[in-house]
């Protein structure tokens, strides 16, 4: 028998707040084999990539130097000294991170971020690299490869970028690839081409893959073997087959069963209408020549009409770069438009700033990143009372705080950690503040941003269940923007659904959902729920 490509024994490790110090992975032990993947899931916080950091010696400072043993080949990576250590990082074990855009450089292009790791690990022909990178381009799928290299990181689409990450990782051809939730922030058709470029890859190069996630759906799809992470432990192990079939631990089965559900909230059919437009656009110019005429437009909106009722979700799905933010934020005046938008029977797409400031308390938003949206020096009490300082400037300090203690215990947080930073709330609690700061100037309209993409799954459905029960007690009117058809289909009442910024079908969402018209629909449900399918005919089984 083989000895595994990757072997982790008893691999503990704890960081230092303050004086005290957190075990974040207590002795977790498994093995990965040549040419096999290996998923690692749990939600966050439960050890994932601190795990996965560890193998590479790429932890923090405030890491204590991890006790255990991680075996690569006959070698401990503990024990490595750093020249070894060089030797080993991007050529045998190489890494995809999460989030491509933090971890692409934005001021060097694409062929020189790729060109480096080849140089670094010792390809020093300048032409030999151009061929190779255009060679890894062209391998993950980027279209006319040749003409990308001079491409910056936000020049490209979401998937494009985690495409270049990739192909960085396979520069030198590793043994092992570690994938770090590398599809979380995608929408459903780019998730299911990078799962399929990434096993298609693995068995192209005889590679092993530890895939770190927290979506167990997308583990059914791509890995041999499991473990189940919780608080820093693996609770559970074993191929995917027969952990999905009959899990053993409470805290698998709570994963699996771990999806938004229910009914949306329906709007009363004499609903007054919060919000309609007709025929909007948003046409970005395309400006060319010494004189920056305009050549042309990029349709980012292009005529769309809604109406949205009070108590009424509208859900707005399609792929990345198809409008959907882009119409959210037109809707509420924060990038220019063309066509009628009238908000409470008032026209509202010729007012000036100053004549929309005082509608501003009755139009939130709430942002797909928390941790992005909220600033990191302002206090949870701050964040969450801005906008009362703004439009209610009467009220005293006592009053503020009393509100917004109010909005949290509305939104599921502990009043007393008012006084708390973001950073030292989880990311569902981040997405709760971000709630709360929206909903504590009794708005009628909220523009819902992909604000459960980044969440675990049983978080995403806690979510869900709060923001239908804010709905309920306070007639909310919610825009709700979103590529997870799941999420979707748990909270909009009324389905659009968006393709180049044009409308290709809409309607009541129980309807599209039970029999979609539009091939662009169909496909896009295809790949949302293709995983459910297999989920289900594997528990029949």
């Amino acid at each position: 028998m083989t000895a595994p490509l990757l072997e982790v024994r008893d691999l503990s490790i704890s960081f230092l707040q303050g004086k005290r110090e957190t075990l974040a992975v207590d002795r977790v032990s498994f093995t990965v084999e040549k040419g096999k993947t290996l998923a690692l899931v749990g939600e966050s916080g439960s050890g994932k990539s601190i795990t996965a950091l560890a193998i590479l010696r790429l932890l923090p400072p405030s890491a204590h130097h991890p006790s255990g043993r991680v075996f690569f080949g006959e070698r401990d990576i503990l024990k490595m000294d750093d020249a070894e250590l060089r030797s080993i990082r991007g050529a045998r074990i190489a890494m995809v991170f999460q989030e491509p855009m933090t971890s692409l450089n934005p001021l060097h292009s694409i062929e020189r971020q790729i060109g480096e790791i080849l140089e670094l690990h010792g390809m020093r022909d300048r032409d030999e690299r151009r061929a190779r990178v255009i060679e890894l381009l062209a391998e993950v799928g980027i279209p006319d490869p040749a003409q990308r290299l001079d491409a910056y990181p936000h020049q490209l689409s979401g998937g494009q970028r985690q495409r270049v990450m990739i192909a960085m990782a396979l520069a030198n051809k590793p043994d092992l690839l570690i994938a770090d939730e590398p599809t979380t922030a995608l929408d459903v058709t780019v998730q299911a081409q990078i799962l399929a470029l990434l096993d298609r890859l693995r068995k192209a190069y005889d590679m092993a893959m530890l895939f770190i996630t927290h979506d167990l759906g997308l583990v059914r799809r791509i890995a041999d073997n499991v473990c189940v992470m919780q608080h820093g432990e693996i609770v559970e192990a074993g191929p995917t087959g027969d952990v999905f079939a009959a899990p053993k631990h409470p805290y698998t089965r709570a994963l699996l069963a771990a999806e938004p559900s229910g009914a949306a909230n329906a709007a009363r059919p004499d609903a007054p209408i919060v919000l309609q437009a007709e025929d909007l656009r948003v046409w970005f110019p395309i400006r060319q020549g010494f004189l920056r005429r305009v050549a042309g437009h990029i349709k980012a909106v292009d005529g769309v009409t809604l109406t949205i009722r009070e108590g009424e979700t509208v859900g707005v799905v399609g792929e990345s770069g198809s409008g959907k933010t882009t119409l959210g934020l037109a809707l509420l005046r924060l990038t220019r438009s063309e066509g009628p938008i009238v908000y409470m029977g008032r026209r509202i797409d010729g007012a000036t700033a100053r004549e929309m400031r005082p509608l501003r308390r009755d139009m939130q938003i709430v942002f797909q990143d928390p941790f992005g949206s909220l600033s990191p020096r302002m206090s949870v009490a701050e964040i969450v009372a801005e906008g009362l300082a703004i439009h209610r400037p009467g009220l005293s300090l006592d009053q503020r705080r009393e509100i917004v203690a109010a909005a949290l215990t509305e939104t599921g947080l502990d009043p007393a950690t008012m006084d708390r930073y973001p950073h030292e709330f989880s990311g569902g609690q981040r997405q709760r503040i971000s709630i709360a700061r929206a909903i504590v100037l009794e708005p009628k309209l909220v523009v819902l941003d992909e604000p459960t993409s980044a969440l675990d799954m049983s978080v995403q459905a806690q979510i869900v269940d709060l923001l239908r029960d804010l709905q309920a007690r306070r007639s909310l009117a919610y825009l709700f923007i979103s590529h997870d058809l799941k999420v979707v289909k748990a909270l909009a009442a009324h389905l659009i659904v968006m393709r180049n910024g044009k409308v290709v079908e809409q309607g009541p969402a129980a309807e599209i959902f039970e029999a979609p018209r539009n091939d662009y629909t169909r496909a896009l449900f295809a790949a949302a729920f293709r995983v459910e399918a297999e989920t289900q005919k594997n528990f029949a089984g």
